[in-house]
Parts: structure tokens; C-alpha cells; sequence
């Protein structure tokens, strides 16, 4: 058991078939420490919700170990783990009232009716649904119907929650509001999450950890400013925001050269071709230079404004470059010269190397 873990995953497989039929998880290694939020990311396919599924009970691991709380949980069935699930759909029960819907899984298990109805009052004002007992789920918005499924979720006191794509059916301000409360009610909870999502910018804001799937293979985890900012791979560093990769040299001396600019690894790579991934806001905008190194020299093509910031297309010896700068109120003119130069933030060596 490894100290600390609230659910374990231990060179786990799956596959749904006979024994031909190919894995959809192939060998997973996982830890989420107890009482922190880990946000599983990757394409569709990539075997993200079959490994919600698994330590929800729903599915069954072909091969490999799950632990909770340092139980071994494999052959358990969902009854028997100490786990709840809030889906995508929320599945709600139409027929019954807020108060109902909530209480419902301590009145199956055998908990009194009065108890059941003040354990659910406790998690609806938890999540902020306080004066919601008689209403019928069809009387609610869709963030309200989400605080519904949270609490019929909490009122269980699970050692694990599990969120499949919970936030996909509300509109964009919204979930942002309703990805602030499911943050704040996990740390004051102390609850120990899982939680799946296709949106790089959801898990960025609400994780501790962040793993990125792909092909039933994680690819890469860890904090969101270690997934951002130090991408391992072209895969990461694309799936995690907007980031061009090109093609670069590193020197013995461990910088790398992308045409005239000079960048440093963040990792030990050794001399000889490699690939850097550059994110678009990593680009400093600059006057074009007479000559000189350490400025890339190019001429704007596209520009874009967005309020916050403008978005430029820059044609280089690199080739097209996409920069994003908050110099909102300069005026930009398509045709001009610009220079660019490269922070240290943002910037990844993730092919070639040691």
C-alpha cells in the first residue's frame, strides 16, 4: 500500500471481450492521494471513464489490483465500496422531490426516514440547495439539478467521489461557478475525487493532479503547472492548451536553438536534434531589430482581438508563428515587422534528447 493513497491503482488492465479483443487500459500505475482532486484527461477512447467505472465497481479489471484507503476493493462490487458517482446525466429520479432524491440511497440502506431527512437537509444546504425539499427535479435549472446529484452524493459520506463529465451540459458561466463549488466543497471536505473531463482549462482550475490518457496508457501526471508549463511529450503539450512544436538543436553546453534564438531545457537533453513545444502567450512581442541575435524577426499576417488580449499570426523563418499578447490597447497593423523573443516559462523540450 502506498502511505497517503486514497485510491490505488496497481498495473491494472482491461478489456471488454474475449481474450483477443484488444485493452482498453493497458497496465495503469496510479496513485490519488487521500483527500486531494484528481482530474483524469484524454481524447475519447483513451479509457479515461473505464477507469472511473472500475474504481466505481461498475467494471471489473481483467488484471491488476484497485485499493481504497488501502483496501483492496478488485472483486468488491459497487454496494460494497465505500464510493458514490455523480454522471454526466445526473440521473436524477423524475418522480421524486429534491428531498427524496437526496435521501434515497440512506433509506435503501436501511437508515430511519426522520434521520435519512436530516442527513439530507445537512448535505442540500452543503451545496447550497436549502428550501429546495419539495421541489421535482423538472422545476430546476441544470446547476441546480448538479447540486442535486452532489448531495444525494454526499449525504452517503463516501470515502471516494467520482465525477463523470459532470459540468459537459451547462452553459460556459455556469460551469465555471459550478467548478468553483465542486472545488471548494471537496477541500473543505477533505473528500478524496476523481474526476473525468475533456476540458483541459476545468482541470487545470479545480486539480491537484492532473493525469492525461492516451490509448488505455497515461501518457503523463501531475500538477497542473508541472502539465502546463513541462509537457513530457508533443501528445501532452498539444492536449494541455494551444502549443506549436518545432524542430530545434540543443548545444553541448544544454541550451537549444530554435533559427536565431537561444532557449534553455528545463531537462537534461543531449546534443543533437529535438522538438520544443512553445506556447503562444511564452512569445514576447518586440520592435523588429535592425539585425542581432536573440530576436526572431517576422511580419504580422493575422491579428485578432478578444478584449483581454489579441490574438497574431507572425510569418517567420520558423514559419508561421501564433502569439497571443495582452497589449490590447496597441495598434496593430497586418503587414507590419515585429520581433519575438522567447521567456523561459512555457517553453518544453518534449522529443529528442536524453
Amino acid at each position: 500500500m502506498t502511505p497517503g493513497a486514497g485510491i490505488e491503482f496497481r498495473n491494472v488492465t482491461k478489456r471488454y471481450g474475449g481474450a483477443d479483443a484488444p485493452l482498453v487500459v493497458k497496465g495503469v500505475d496510479l496513485v490519488v492521494p487521500k483527500g486531494t482532486l484528481t482530474t483524469i484527461l484524454g481524447p475519447s477512447g483513451c479509457g479515461k471513464t473505464t477507469l472511473l467505472r472500475m474504481i466505481a465497481g461498475l467494471d471489473a479489471p481483467t488484471s491488476g489490483q484497485i485499493l481504497i484507503d488501502g483496501q483492496d476493493v478488485t472483486t468488491l462490487g459497487p454496494a460494497e465500496r465505500n464510493v458514490s458517482m455523480v454522471f454526466q446525466s445526473y440521473a436524477l429520479f423524475p418522480h421524486m422531490s429534491v428531498l427524496d432524491n437526496v435521501s434515497y440511497g440512506l433509506v435503501v440502506s436501511g437508515v430511519g426516514k426522520d434521520e435519512a431527512a436530516q442527513r439530507a437537509r445537512a448535505a442540500m444546504e452543503s451545496v447550497g440547495l436549502t428550501g429546495y425539499d419539495t421541489r421535482s427535479p423538472s422545476e430546476l435549472s441544470g446547476g441546480q439539478q448538479q447540486r442535486v446529484a452532489v448531495a444525494r452524493s454526499l449525504v452517503l459520506e463516501p470515502s471516494v467521489m467520482l465525477f463523470d463529465e459532470p459540468l459537459s451540459n451547462l452553459d460556459a458561466r455556469l460551469r465555471r461557478s459550478m467548478r468553483e463549488e465542486i472545488r471548494a466543497l471537496q477541500q473543505r471536505l477533505k473528500l478524496t475525487v476523481a474526476y473525468v473531463t475533456h476540458d483541459q482549462s476545468e482541470a487545470l482550475a479545480v486539480s491537484d493532479q492532473i493525469v492525461v490518457m492516451t490509448a488505455g496508457l497515461i501518457a503523463q501526471a501531475g500538477t497542473p503547472q508541472e502539465m502546463y508549463e513541462q509537457p513530457a511529450s508533443e501528445f501532452v503539450a498539444g492536449f494541455m492548451g494551444e502549443a506549436m512544436v518545432f524542430a530545434g538543436e540543443a548545444q553541448a553546453d544544454g541550451t537549444v536553438r530554435l533559427g536565431p534564438l537561444a532557449v534553455a531545457s528545463r531537462r537534461p537533453v543531449a546534443a543533437g536534434p529535438v522538438k520544443v513545444a512553445v506556447r503562444p502567450e511564452a512569445w514576447q512581442v518586440v520592435p523588429a531589430p535592425a539585425g542581432g541575435d536573440g530576436t526572431l524577426t517576422g511580419t504580422l499576417v493575422k491579428q485578432a482581438y478578444l478584449g483581454s488580449l489579441v490574438e497574431l499570426t507572425v510569418a517567420t523563418e520558423l514559419g508561421e508563428i501564433f502569439v497571443v499578447s495582452s497589449d490590447v490597447h496597441r495598434t496593430w497593423r497586418t503587414g507590419e515587422a515585429l520581433g519575438l523573443r522567447l521567456g523561459e516559462r512555457s517553453v518544453s523540450v518534449v522529443a529528442g534528447g536524453a
